[in-house]
């Protein structure tokens, strides 16, 4: 669902960059294509986080080309990003989830912040008074 392709460039001193062409502020580098692919999960979540700060959609990854690597933020951003996909499509506000999930408005802010350890059952409650389930599978 988030699994956004990757462009790996070696740069002219060696290092690997990497951009994401859905994604167009992330970039990132590494000294080789290992470190690049780890660096660029959290360029990634760092990315995507500037959408959600924003409060607009977040971009659509498109399909890989064939043998084209993809990078996906970790297993409880994606839920996050989930959360927040699903607001988004119903138009709900931080604030009305708030209300939803009686809680104050800074640990909704929390919830969305990519960089804070929110636990997964904070996740799954805003999932489920959006009519939405969290998931999970070790693939």
């Amino acid at each position: 669902m988030f699994d956004y392709p990757v462009m790996l460039t070696v740069d002219t001193n060696g290092t690997v960059m990497v951009t994401f062409t859905d994604v167009p502020e992330t970039i990132t580098f590494g000294a080789d294509e290992d470190e690049a692919l780890l660096q660029a999960v959290d360029a990634l979540e760092t990315g995507l986080s500037f959408y959600v700060d924003a409060r607009v959609p977040l971009p659509v990854a498109s399909a890989p080309a064939e043998g084209q690597k993809t990078v996906r933020p970790s297993a409880l951003e994606c839920a996050k990003l989930g959360v927040y996909q699903a607001m988004v499509e119903q138009g709900v506000k931080k604030a009305e989830l708030a209300r939803r999930l009686g809680w104050h408005m800074p640990q909704v802010n929390r919830l969305f912040d990519l960089h804070h350890a929110s636990r997964l059952d904070q996740i799954e409650a805003a999932a489920h008074v959006l009519g939405k389930d969290v998931l999970v599978s070790v693939a």
